[in-house]
């Protein structure tokens, strides 16, 4: 049986800002995990965008 991890890391999601405004269809996402307690605002990355072939700003969703 596993263990529950105690702590205050949790998963979130990052989802790419500029996709939607430019039409191109996909939706380009991340998963990691952050300490909750330290960074309690949402999360803003760059990260590559496949789908754009270029690094992009993605925020944490939810």
């Amino acid at each position: 049986m596993a263990k529950a991890k105690k702590g205050n890391r949790v998963q979130v999601i990052l989802e790419c800002t500029e996709q939607k405004k430019t039409g191109v269809p996909g939706i380009s996402r991340y998963i990691t995990t952050k300490n909750k307690k330290n960074t309690p605002e949402r999360l803003e990355l760059r990260k590559y965008n496949p789908y754009l072939k270029r690094y992009t700003i993605h925020r944490e969703i939810k």
